[in-house]
């Protein structure tokens, strides 16, 4: 499979991860029992592994997670729209244990999330805190700091 297939799987199942996380902020199930959700429905041609991996990294790092973007926000996160939380969950996750997937590529997807799945203008806020939260981790700050000197 090459890169861009392999592309396009991951931002499926990012997709399908929103979906989960989602589900997870309003209903509380476990990572385990909305995985079983899922595979049972199927998740179509997507990167099962990556999807299966995140769904209990996001869940069970969400208060680590959120105390990250709690500083960033211009409102207590309990606060946000679950939508958004999922997607900035996420977005923080991999911009802090994700190194081999550049930057832009997670804050790309995650405002295309916002426009699939969020409110009409939550784009803008999801870009506007992940961007933020690059300074706080220094792999992405250096990763920032190389690409505007090239």
């Amino acid at each position: 499979m090459g890169d861009a297939e392999a592309s396009k799987r991951r931002a499926k199942a990012r997709s399908r991860l929103v979906q989960a996380l989602y589900q997870h902020a309003v209903t509380g199930q476990s990572a385990g029992d909305i995985e079983r959700q899922f595979l049972a429905a199927g998740l179509g041609d997507i990167d099962t592994a990556y999807f299966r991996e995140l769904i209990y990294r996001v869940t069970e790092q969400a208060p680590e997670l959120d105390e990250r973007l709690s500083q960033l926000l211009d409102r207590p996160l309990d606060r946000l729209d679950p939508v958004e939380r999922a997607i900035l969950r996420l977005g923080a996750y991999e911009l802090a244990e994700r190194p081999e997937v550049p930057y832009r590529v997670i804050i790309d997807e995650a405002v295309g999330l916002a426009r699939r799945f969020g409110a009409e203008q939550s784009h803008r806020y999801i870009n506007g805190v992940l961007d933020r939260l690059l300074e706080s981790v220094p792999m992405r700050a250096a990763e920032r700091q190389a690409k505007r000197g090239s």
